[in-house]
């Protein structure tokens, strides 16, 4: 992997990181796209990488974390991911190689987002009617009305995304609004629960590859795919946070399922 490589691939990890259109997925396509042969190495920086874009959160959100309550709530959601990542470590390591794993959950992960908003949506317009100018359909509103039993929900709702392609901003937020929880509260649950589980599993992954026995190229190129990665996550952030307070996700379930079919065709005919 070279330093263009890495500018390339902090890019592609700054603008998808924070959507439901999985960051991972991307960077594992984008890798095809360029040539870049598999490896170890590759491997950790596709998971390592994260942490750059992840850093833009603790940036915007800084005064967030500030509070006991939020922390232990975070620590509860994050407890499900842990194990089971930790758990299925070399199980997700090799589908993290694996372009038809990628492709196959953007295309089923785009079909969920759409049916989901779809019925979603007839479920608040139903309400709507029954209850004019009321919001009856959403139990928590604000974020730090999320339970612990919600928040060990939305952990496991998390753990899916071990899966490459399959999202785990998307994962989270399709799980907490399913359990009640508005979709602005869930998205900015969603942003700082990344925080320590990306945190845990770059740390874990550059200790199962040997870090200490990079290279300094590898060091420099995971260096600069980071600072691209944050460079560009700030604004997406920003962005995303004020387009998900009117807008919902069928768009980015459709961008999936094309995404995948372009791509499958590029690779497989």
């Amino acid at each position: 992997m070279t330093i263009f490589h890495s500018i390339i691939l902090g890019i592609v990890e700054g603008i998808t990181e924070f959507l439901p259109v999985s960051s991972t997925g991307h960077m594992i396509l984008a890798s095809s796209l360029l040539g870049i042969p598999p490896s170890s190495f590759d491997k950790t920086f596709e998971v390592a990488i994260q942490l750059g874009a992840i850093l833009a959160v603790v940036v915007v959100f800084w005064q967030k974390f500030w509070n006991w309550n939020r922390l232990f709530k975070l620590a509860v959601a994050f407890i499900p991911t842990g194990i089971i990542g930790l758990l299925l470590y070399h199980v997700v390591e090799n589908l993290l190689g694996s372009d038809t794993v990628v492709l196959a959950s953007l295309f089923v992960g785009g079909i969920i987002l759409i049916a989901f908003e779809y019925f979603y949506g007839k479920r608040e317009n139903a309400l709507a009617a029954m209850n004019p100018g009321e919001t009856a359909s959403i139990d928590v509103p604000e974020m730090d009305q999320i339970s612990y039993l919600q928040a060990i929900g939305i952990g496991f709702a998390q753990a899916v995304a071990i899966i490459p392609g399959v999202s785990r901003s998307g994962a989270t937020i399709v799980g907490g609004m399913a359990m009640g929880i508005s979709r602005a509260a869930i998205v900015e649950f969603s942003f700082l629960l990344a925080v320590p589980t990306m945190l845990a599993a770059t740390l874990y992954s550059l200790y199962k590859s040997h870090a200490f026995s990079y290279t300094p190229n590898e060091w420099t190129v995971l260096g600069i795919g980071l600072l691209v990665a944050f460079l560009v996550a700030m604004p997406i952030v920003k962005w995303f946070l004020a387009y998900v307070r009117s807008h919902s996700f069928t768009a980015f379930g459709w961008y999936r399922i094309i995404l995948s079919i372009i791509f499958a065709a590029w690779l497989f005919l």
